[in-house]
């Protein structure tokens, strides 16, 4: 036959707009027999372990201000703050690898690839590992409470919680709003470290306020590095981040501002702990991250930066604890 009628020809779909991400659902538009399902090494990469060192370096110095108060150690309250502390870290990173994949936020970003964004896991799957470890931060919280009997202190679990889902998580999620940093600073920061300090030695010295903003600075220093990182996709994705909002050099320059006012906390705590001198090792680490914030001309490279910025914080936590426990 010479050909097909042109009524039982396909007609060619109009051009179809790129997707922009739906904040409702994943984008379905790839064949998905096409993905492999997610390997225990995608679960782990997941967990964002290069930002675990940041819930680490409040309960380090907040053990070690509490022991000037009371010179007994008391590990099992500590073990379970590092736990809450550990667990809400990583649920927060599910979370925000759930809440980002289902904005399309996480479609075209520079980093490893997300689990829901890459369809690697279903979607409900990665919010039920998130609560998870909520769980695990929250049942970690009540036994310290039960411990201490500090029952008010249910009401700090549970803001902490919260703070940790609406981060990218809800309508209006504040991440999304340049308030990310401020949220950090407060609650891995200020809340993580007097708050160990507290429930060990019911009492918050000014040494663990001090330190308490010196991990809460390091750790925002850690969210700029990866916000800049990502400042093209965020804009794409109208993900207005506080680097989104004050540019690139702005964000180098608040990046430098927060390691060297944390370096300088320490310096003044060294006038009284000759210890603390040895936090200023750390800038072994600090200085080149600070030297590729400042340099980089891809944004893998900041990838670097950030793990160098999470190896400064848990290096000057320790060298703090050891500070004021010596």
């Amino acid at each position: 036959m010479a050909g097909t009628p042109s009524k039982n020809r396909k007609r060619t779909s109009p051009n179809r707009q790129p997707s922009r991400g739906n904040p409702q659902k994943t984008n379905e538009s790839r064949d998905p027999r096409r993905v492999e399902k997610a390997t225990a090494r995608d679960w782990i990469g997941a967990a964002r372990l290069r930002t675990l060192p940041l819930a680490v370096t409040p309960v380090l110095i907040g053990t070690g201000a509490a022991h000037l108060v009371d010179v007994q150690f008391h590990w099992v309250i500590a073990l379970f703050c590092l736990i809450v502390s550990v667990s809400l870290q990583i649920g927060v990173n599910y979370a925000n690898d759930y809440s980002d994949g289902i904005r399309g936020t996480d479609d075209h970003r520079v980093g490893p690839a997300r689990l829901t964004a890459s369809r690697k896991a279903k979607p409900r799957t990665v919010l039920f590992v998130a609560f998870a470890f909520f769980a695990i931060a929250a049942l970690a919280g009540l036994a310290i409470v039960i411990r201490t009997q500090q029952w008010w202190m249910l009401v700090v679990g549970a803001v902490c919680i919260l703070a940790a889902w609406f981060y990218t998580g809800g309508k209006r999620p504040y991440g999304y709003y340049g308030l990310g940093e401020l949220f950090v600073f407060v609650f891995f920061g200020l809340v993580a470290t007097a708050g160990t300090t507290y429930v060990q030695a019911l009492a918050v010295p000014q040494e663990a306020w001090l330190g308490a903003v010196a991990a809460g600075l390091l750790a925002c220093a850690v969210l700029l590095a990866n916000n800049l990182r990502d400042i093209d996709q965020d804009r794409a994705a109208r993900k207005r981040t506080l680097t989104v909002l004050i540019g690139r050099r702005a964000t180098q320059w608040l990046f430098t501002a927060f390691i060297a006012v944390a370096f300088g906390i320490a310096v003044f705590i060294a006038l009284f702990y000759p210890i603390a001198w040895l936090t200023l090792l750390a800038l072994l680490a600090a200085l080149p991250a600070i030297l590729i914030v400042w340099t980089y001309r891809l944004p893998k490279e900041l990838l670097v930066a950030l793990a160098l910025t999470s190896l400064t914080s848990i290096a000057y936590g320790a060298f703090l604890c050891w500070a004021f426990i010596g």
